[in-house]
């Protein structure tokens, strides 16, 4: 099944990881919608097949009425991409609620907002693929990342629920799960963690490339190409599954 002319939506869509993919999918044919809550920054990559429309992903009757709107310019979703989300580490004596809730309102809610009101128009089509970006901290625990680990966590298993709810039928869910790749986040890590460690920002980073398995940060197309093999012929059996991409086995699984 080709993706050409399909209609896709893509949440934090105007950088990084959600750029890359939305990039991906409108180079094969898809129209994608692209979210975020800054229009400008949105506005400033809308090539041709990329169309930017402001939401937070928090707020769910946004959701709800942006999604129906790019619905009723662009036709019924059948790809969705729930990638909208932020990576913040605390220790546990000093994550507060309002800090657990902003985590978790973001990456888990969000995605969730995202992915029912997507499959609204979706079901009325006969074919879809939804694609959550989880990280490996869904698949295991880091230090400091409890409500991000959390919320990760949640995010699969969300996804491999939604797999099974609708086995049979001409739709899968798959969450990517991604090591540290080269995005803007990565830069404001280096940040939180030179501050913290009182070290320098190379250093910082470098703790970083050596938590990934083949000692490198992952480009954003490599995560792209994952999510494009997932909406192309080949992956209908792929379901339910975690597709990690950190450079080799996820030590601590």
């Amino acid at each position: 099944m080709s993706i050409q002319g399909k209609h896709a939506i893509v949440t934090g869509g105007g950088t990084g990881i959600g750029l890359a993919i939305a990039r991906a999918l409108a180079a094969e044919g898809a129209q994608v919608t692209i979210t975020g809550r800054r229009l400008e920054v949105l506005q400033e990559v809308a090539t041709d097949g990329l169309h930017p429309m402001a939401m937070d992903v928090t707020d769910e009757g946004q959701v709800r009425d942006v999604i129906d709107a790019a619905v009723d310019a662009r036709g019924p979703l059948q790809i969705i991409v729930a990638n909208a989300g932020i990576a913040e580490g605390r220790k546990l004596h000093k994550s507060s609620t309002d800090f657990w809730r902003r985590i978790m309102a973001t990456n888990l809610d969000g995605a969730f907002f995202t992915i029912r009101e997507g499959m609204r128009s979706m079901l009325g089509t006969d074919w879809g693929r939804v694609l959550a970006v989880s990280s490996i901290a869904g698949v295991r625990g880091l230090p400091g990342g409890g409500a991000y680990s959390a919320s990760k966590h949640g995010v699969i298993g969300m996804m491999r629920s939604l797999g099974e709810d609708f086995l049979g039928q001409p739709y899968t869910f798959n969450s990517i799960c991604p090591g540290y790749v080269d995005t803007p986040i990565v830069t404001r890590n280096v940040d939180a963690i030179k501050d913290r460690a009182g070290i320098s920002a190379e250093e910082a980073k470098q703790i970083m490339v050596e938590s990934n398995r083949h000692k490198r940060l992952i480009a954003p197309e490599e995560v792209a190409a994952a999510a494009l093999w997932l909406c192309q012929p080949g992956s209908e059996s792929v379901n339910g599954q975690e597709i990690m991409i950190a450079g080799g086995q996820v030590v601590g699984r």
